[in-house]
């Protein structure tokens, strides 16, 4: 069994008096595509902004690499191999496309090959090179989740978060993310994907963690978890 980049552990997060997130247990290892899924208000993207340093947590511990990410921010983190692509894209609307990339790769100096992933964006999104000289702003939705994934990836991560990357999207670009998904998992990239589309993220998982209410209520593998009564009823509408 491969050795666990990332382990959760007793997370506790809370907004105010609201506990978003009630003691939370899980873990990513070295290749693994995992996958946690939930119902809107479930906690998802609180827990993925605590493990990223952009939200402050009440109790618990974060470790990546087998270190404590307690006191880190998110500049840290990038550095050190774990990047996330936010909910909502968070691409700079100001600038074009390929400054785009380029801030993706800003703590590296290996300029060649900056240049060479930049192509291989622009091969994996061949969109992305037709509006190269575009500003990211004045891009659809689908073409600012690419960008924000391509982003992602200019960095190099060993561990790529992905917080509902298929949210409000048109079915072809739902099914072009999840193809690059699998591309890039396939290529070796550890991931840990949150997905409102229960179905589509259980399909590629190695394992998947169901969230309900700010705790962890089933995990199991991808396969027999997509095969499961209990969530094939609550999160697949059957």
């Amino acid at each position: 069994m491969a050795d666990a980049l990332l382990k959760v552990k007793g997370l506790k997060v809370a907004y105010g008096g609201i506990q978003a997130v009630k003691g939370v247990d899980f873990e990513v290892r070295e290749g693994e595509l995992v996958s946690l899924i939930g119902s809107n208000g479930a906690g998802k993207t609180t827990t993925m902004k605590a493990i990223t340093g952009t939200q402050a947590i009440q109790g618990g511990e974060i470790e990546y690499l087998g270190r404590s990410l307690k006191g880190q921010g998110p500049w840290d983190l990038v550095g050190q191999g774990l990047v996330m692509v936010p909910e909502g894209r968070g691409v700079f609307t100001r600038m074009t496309i390929t400054e785009n990339l380029q801030m993706g790769a800003y703590l590296r100096k290996d300029k060649g090959a900056i240049a060479d992933d930049i192509e291989r964006m622009f091969t994996i999104f061949p969109r992305l090179r037709e509006r190269k000289d575009q500003l990211a702003g004045t891009m659809s939705g689908g073409e600012q989740q690419m960008l924000a994934m391509g982003r992602a990836l200019m960095s190099r991560p060993k561990l790529l978060l992905l917080d509902e990357p298929s949210m409000g999207l048109s079915p072809i670009m739902v099914d072009k993310i999840f193809e690059v998904v699998k591309e890039v998992y396939d290529q070796g990239m550890t991931v840990l994907l949150v997905e409102q589309n229960a179905s589509r993220a259980l399909a590629l998982a190695d394992r998947g963690y169901v969230m309900d209410s700010g705790l962890i209520t089933m995990t199991g593998k991808g396969s027999e978890m997509l095969d499961d009564p209990k969530v094939r009823a609550a999160y697949l509408g059957e």
